[in-house]
Formats: C-alpha cells, sequence, structure tokens
C-alpha cells in the first residue's frame, strides 16, 4: 500500500472513530416549543342561583348560563382567583321571558320559551312561535328551522310555521342536528331517533337502556352515547352499535357529552374527562378544575376553552400555548410573590378555601432542604441565563442558608429553621424548638441528613457556578463549616444537648449495623461519600480525602453504595426493630437524598475510576425509578452524560404539571380507565403512573403513584421552588433543555 493511501486511511479511520464518538456521547435535547397549557378559572353558584342547566358561548366571547332561576353570567373570575355567578340583565326585556332552554346557532345565543324561539341576534328578527307550552328542549338546523321538544311531544317550526309535529315513545333527553345529512338526531333513555327534513319522518333507529346523553362526531360518522354505565358508538352509517360499551372509564356514569375538536368530552357525577386522539383520557377531577363534580352540562369556550357547568358553578377548562420558559417565568413569580419566609422557600398554609391572599407563610422541619434545592434551580438559571435577578434570588436564599449556622451556639451545626421569638406554640413541632442567645429569634433543633446533604449540595453548586467571589467565598466557608462538623464528631450532627440527632448519622457503627438489603445503608454511605468528595474539591483540605477513602475502602462504603437497588428490600426476621421499621416500603425521601447528592458524587469524584463506578451506580437507581417518569430524577441522571435518561418523560413531567399547586382534593381510586396492580415494596399501586395535573401536589420525596388526597381541602399552596424550578433549570444548564423556541 502506498503511503498515500495510507495517510488517507488512517485519516478516515481516525475521522469515523472522532465521528463515532461524537455520536456516542451526545445527549438528546427538548426543543422548547410552545405547548398547550391546561388551567381553570371557576365560578362558584351560590343556592339562590337555582338549579344550573346549561351554559354556552357565543362569537364574541360572552358566556352565558342557564337555571331555574334564570339567566346568569360569569363575574370578576381568573386563575386561582374564584368568581362568581351574577344574574344577566343584559337585555332587559328578557327577563320577561320564561326561558327555559339555551343554545348557539350560528355561533349567537338563541333562547327557548313557553311560547317561541328568540334571539336578540340577526336584529332581533328570529321570533319564531311554537305550540308547545312546556317545551325545555331544542336544536337549530338549516335555515333557521328548529326542532323544539317537552320531553313527549316534538315539533319542527319555521318562521313561526309548525313544518312537523309528533309524539315520541321514549322520553326525550337531548337534541342534536347532522347537518350534512340534514337529519336532527333525538335521544331517549332508551333510544335513538331520526327525523329528516328531507321527509320529515321520525323514525327509531337504535335502541339501549340508562341512555343519559350523546353527541355526533366531527366527521359525522358516529354518535358518542352516554349511558349511566359508560358510553358506547353508534355508527351511523349501518345504524349497530360499534364494539362493546365502553367501561374502562375515569368514570362510568355519564351525564354529559360533547365533541369538541379532536376530542370527545364527558361530564360525569364524578368529574369531566376527555377522550384523547390517543385513546387515553384527560381527567378533570375535583377544585384544581371544577366548582363540583356533578357536571350537568359541557360546551365549547372562547378561545378554545371548554365550559363545564356543575351543580356548585361553572369551571372554564382554558388552553394557552406557553413554552416551559415561559412557564418557568409564571412559577417564578408564584415563589417569589408568596412564597419567600425569611428567605427561605415556603409553604402557604392556612388558606381559606383556594384564597391565595389568605394564610400564612409556614414554617417547615425541612426549610434548609427545600431552600438549597429551590436555591439549587436559581443557580443553574444563573449559570444557563446570567439572569441577575437570579443572582439575586440566590443571594437571598444564601443569607437564610448562612444563618441557619449562625443562630445557634453549635459549632457547625445547621439549625433545621429560624423564627422570631414569642411563636413557638404556633410553629411545627414546638418541641424541638429552642431560644437563640438573641433575644428576637429562636431556631429549631434535631436537624437530620436530608438538611445536610441539601445544604452540601447547594453550596457546591454555587462554589462552582457563581461567578460572584463573595457568595463562592461563602458558599465553600459553609462546605467546610458543616463538613468539619461532622468529621470531628465521627459521623454524627451533634445537637444542643451534646448527643447524635436522629436521624443525623453517618458513623460506621450506625451504618453498618444494618442488614446488607436495607436501605439506609446504602443511601448513608453515597450520601457521606459525596458530602466528602465535595468538601475536598472545593476546600482541598485532605482530610476529607483521607476520611472519604477511609470509609469507602476500610469500612466497606464503597460496597455498600454500589449495592445494586433491585437488592433493597424489608429486614430479615432476625433483624433489629430499627432496621425493620426503615425498610417496611419503599422511602420516597430516600430517593431523593440520593439524586440531590448524585450531583457532588459524580461531579466531584477523586478520580474517573470512581466516576465510572459512580456513573453505574447512579444508572442502576435511575433504571428503578423509571416508572415514576419523575423529572428531577431523570434530569439529574441527564449529568453523567448517559444518553438514555428518559427526557421525554421529563418533559412530560413538566408540561403535565398543573399551574395550580393547591392542595386540593383529589381522587383516583375509583378510576376504572387505569390498570391497578398488587400491593408491593415500591408502593406503586398502577402500572402506569398518572399526568402530574391528575394527581396529588407533591415534594419530589413524595410516591408519584399516590391516587388520592382527601382532607383540608384548597388549605395551601406549594411552592414551585424545589418541585418544578429544579429540574428545568437544571436540565437548562445541562443543554439538555434548550432555550425557549417561539
Amino acid at each position: 500500500m502506498s503511503t498515500i493511501k495510507s495517510i488517507l486511511l488512517w485519516s478516515f479511520c481516525v475521522g469515523l472513530f472522532v465521528s463515532c464518538s461524537k455520536k456516542s456521547t451526545t445527549q438528546p435535547v427538548h426543543e422548547d416549543v410552545p405547548f398547550l397549557q391546561d388551567y381553570s378559572v371557576k365560578y362558584y353558584s351560590q343556592p339562590s342561583d337555582g338549579m344550573l342547566l346549561s351554559a354556552f358561548s357565543d362569537r364574541n366571547g360572552v358566556i352565558k348560563m342557564l337555571s331555574t332561576s334564570g339567566l346568569f353570567q360569569p363575574y370578576d373570575g381568573q386563575f386561582l382567583y374564584h368568581g362568581k355567578l351574577q344574574a344577566d340583565g343584559t337585555y332587559r326585556p328578557l327577563k320577561n321571558k320564561k326561558v327555559t332552554a339555551l343554545s348557539i346557532y350560528e355561533e349567537q345565543f338563541v333562547f327557548l320559551d313557553d311560547k317561541t324561539v328568540l334571539s336578540n341576534s340577526w336584529a332581533g328578527k328570529l321570533f319564531s312561535k311554537h305550540q308547545l307550552p312546556a317545551a325545555r328542549l331544542f336544536a337549530g338546523g338549516k335555515d333557521f328551522t328548529f326542532l323544539i321538544s317537552d320531553g313527549k311531544s316534538l315539533q319542527l317550526i319555521k318562521d313561526s310555521t309548525s313544518l312537523w309535529k309528533g309524539g315520541s315513545e321514549d322520553e326525550v333527553l337531548s337534541i342534536r342536528y347532522q347537518s350534512d345529512a340534514a337529519t336532527f338526531w333525538i335521544l331517549g333513555k332508551k333510544s335513538v331517533q331520526t327525523l329528516t327534513l328531507a321527509d320529515n319522518k321520525l323514525t327509531k333507529v337504535f335502541e339501549g337502556t340508562g341512555f343519559t346523553a350523546f353527541d355526533v362526531t366531527a366527521d359525522a360518522k358516529k354518535l358518542i352515547v352516554g349511558t349511566n354505565d359508560g358510553y358506547l358508538e353508534f355508527d351511523i352509517a349501518t345504524k349497530k352499535q360499534r364494539g362493546e360499551i365502553q367501561k374502562k372509564l375515569p368514570w362510568i356514569e355519564i351525564t354529559a357529552v360533547k365533541v369538541i375538536g379532536d376530542k370527545v368530552w364527558f361530564g360525569t357525577t364524578n368529574g369531566a374527562f376527555a377522550l384523547r386522539s390517543d385513546g387515553k383520557f384527560d381527567y378533570y377531577n375535583g377544585e384544581r378544575w371544577l366548582p363540583g363534580n356533578s357536571v350537568v352540562h359541557i360546551s365549547e369556550g372562547p378561545k378554545k376553552s371548554v365550559l363545564i357547568l356543575t351543580t356548585a358553578g361553572l369551571g372554564q377548562i382554558c388552553f394557552k400555548e406557553m413554552t416551559l420558559h415561559d412557564k418557568a417565568m409564571y412559577y417564578e413569580e408564584q415563589v417569589r410573590s408568596r412564597h419567600i419566609r425569611n428567605g427561605f422557600n415556603a409553604s402557604l398554609d392556612n388558606m381559606e378555601k383556594g384564597n391565595i391572599a389568605s394564610g400564612y407563610l409556614a414554617d417547615s422541619d425541612n426549610d434548609g432542604l427545600w431552600t438549597s434545592m429551590y436555591l439549587g434551580g436559581e443557580i443553574f438559571r444563573y449559570a444557563a441565563t446570567k439572569d441577575a435577578d437570579a443572582l439575586k434570588n440566590c443571594r437571598e436564599a444564601l443569607d437564610a442558608m448562612e444563618r441557619l449556622y449562625t443562630i445557634n451556639p453549635i459549632p457547625g451545626f445547621p439549625s433545621r429553621s429560624f423564627e422570631r421569638s414569642g411563636y413557638i406554640s404556633q410553629l411545627s413541632d414546638p418541641d424541638r424548638w429552642q431560644h437563640a442567645l438573641d433575644p428576637e429569634w429562636d431556631w429549631k433543633a434535631t436537624t437530620s441528613s436530608d438538611e445536610a446533604v441539601g445544604h452540601i449540595f447547594a453550596f457546591g453548586a454555587m462554589a462552582e457556578l457563581i461567578d460572584d467571589p463573595d457568595m463562592k467565598s461563602r458558599a465553600i466557608t459553609l462546605i467546610d463549616t458543616l463538613m468539619a462538623h461532622i468529621v470531628k464528631n465521627n459521623y454524627y450532627l451533634i445537637d444542643f444537648d451534646g448527643k447524635p440527632t436522629a436521624w443525623g448519622r453517618w458513623s460506621p457503627d450506625y451504618v453498618n449495623a444494618f442488614p446488607k438489603n436495607v436501605g439506609d445503608r446504602k443511601i448513608t454511605s453515597s450520601n457521606i461519600v459525596a458530602m466528602l468528595q465535595t468538601a475536598y474539591h472545593f476546600t482541598k483540605k485532605e482530610k476529607y480525602k483521607e476520611k472519604a477513602f477511609e470509609l469507602m475502602q476500610k469500612h466497606g462504603y464503597l460496597e455498600n453504595l454500589m449495592r445494586p437497588m433491585k437488592e433493597i428490600s424489608p429486614a430479615p426476621s432476625e433483624a433489629d426493630d430499627l432496621s425493620k421499621l426503615l425498610s417496611d416500603g419503599w422511602n420516597h425521601s430516600d430517593d431523593e437524598m440520593y439524586f440531590v447528592s448524585y450531583w457532588g458524587l459524580y461531579r466531584y469524584a477523586f478520580n474517573d475510576t470512581l466516576k465510572a463506578k459512580y456513573k453505574e451506580a447512579i444508572i442502576d437507581h435511575w433504571q428503578i425509578e423509571r416508572p415514576e417518569k419523575e423529572g428531577a430524577w431523570n434530569i439529574f441522571t441527564a449529568l453523567t452524560g448517559a444518553q438514555e435518561f428518559d427526557l421525554k418523560e421529563a418533559v412530560w413531567y413538566l408540561q403535565e404539571h398543573p399551574l395550580d399547586l393547591i392542595d386540593w382534593a383529589i381522587s383516583n381510586s375509583h378510576r376504572k380507565d387505569v390498570e391497578k396492580i398488587a400491593p408491593n415494596f415500591r408502593n406503586q399501586t398502577l402500572k402506569e403512573v398518572l399526568p402530574p395535573d391528575e394527581r396529588p401536589v407533591q415534594r419530589h420525596n413524595g410516591n408519584m403513584f399516590q391516587l388520592d388526597r382527601a382532607g383540608s381541602n384548597g388549605t395551601s399552596e406549594h411552592s414551585a421552588g424545589d418541585i418544578w424550578l429544579l429540574p428545568y433549570w437544571m436540565g437548562r444548564y445541562l443543554g439538555v433543555i434548550s432555550e425557549p423556541k417561539k
């Protein structure tokens, strides 16, 4: 082979190797394009408003509702600020009409009373008289033709002329018009009939039982018929039922059916749901979405919203185009406007049923942890965007975190929280609070490993990624302060009483006393190694490196942290009581501590050999967590450079999270559209996890398979700081989520 050929071949191979190497290390990136974010605006009714019957919107975006007490309109409602129903006196002459039904015809409001079908549109020219004094149902057909019914008789009218009259053997429940076939469809309790304009002939085309509501699909090929036991599909061409009745639904007792766009919407006695094109359902249950769960009517609302009328008022489900960045900016405002307490990232508690102007900023056992996770998110935000506002947020959170160490008299010991003096009896766990040397303040003791790992994570990220010299220096000092306390005290957090706290323990005597399959042995080893690595990385003090290797090599901490997750299980029968207590089920708070510590474990690894092992442990943990589709754990896994970390599921988590983070009562246990699985160690209840906007709002230490939330309806609001902003901004910093693309 010639020299030139050899050089060319070598160059080709090198180029191919480089190309393959780049391809193998390239991670997927989510392009942040707009998606549809749903949220609800609620309007509550009062007993004096009567029984609500229907709600519609016209081409001008005006919403009207009909009740047994007359016409109403929504008043003063917006997202998170509940409105009410206001008597509608817009058209004064309507007050003297006995309006029994409301509808939309050619995008305009049309009314039915005891004498006429009328409208204030078309210059008021629609005023068509009928002869059914008890009429309460109607639908418009071609050229201002209307079919009306009192539940027994039917009459077809146009311009006050009766074109046809007839009776129905079945009680009439609803009427729909199919324009392409010039046919009225009439639903009864046990039948479906048609009236065609071509021959004005009433024909029974289908029989059944328990019919409640129906609609014609957008392609005019099917009827969707709701019953008190599921729904069925009726083929218009063949006049036969398609398949079996559908009962694998969020709730089977159907009260309303409406085709809107590419979805079929169902109202029930327990919420509303929409059938998507993929065959799955979006379920709207509880006051996150609706004033009440008993739905009486559904229609298309203004700006592609959906109006869901319930016995307790109107829920308007709105859909807004947002990017993830848009959503982040909304959440940033949510945190800053009502979730900052003494610099901590806090919850808003004791609210008056969703009234965010009420309530107070609550203290928490984990003020330091929730704040460190929010701080971490703001650090990543600043690193990704250099936003000055993010830097201000970091500084304020750092002030609060730093004071946890100075407000108590114990060198290097982080308090759980602090508050002004005189309020201990009103705070959570009053027995854990101590008086500070400053008589104006009290502080909370008994700090646990949750706080410690959160502190080291946030301080490490700040020391690495924040370019402000003062903040960087303070962060490193805090890392050294905490870790010096832990190392000096044989890997314990020593409280005000001179004793180790209940859960601030990393000593080999404590850790290795657990059976190998008990999770606390693995997690505690993983956490302390990550913390020591972080301390060495930023302080360069050899004692931290020496202690870490001593724990890993002499005391088996490397073996502990590398133990596969599949081996974690209940303690054996001969184990001690503490081991049994800590292993009676999967601990999702442990997951939170693991992944938060993975930042320091992997990023600040002592060498590449250890880094490869840590990556193996992280991926092993991530694999067992995958069914939860947990946005934060997937994004944390991306820090290893892994190509597969379920980015799609992480984005799903971020997009599907509700804008409303109020703790409303949530119910899903009754659902028949989900596949439940047998009780298990991980407390996974379903084969596939529900979207975040259909389940209780919870932090990352919660079980994502939790189905229900009962009691204290609307009394508290979570902060998005730790729940949503951390995984989003971390994804932005790591480059797996792009800048917004409009």
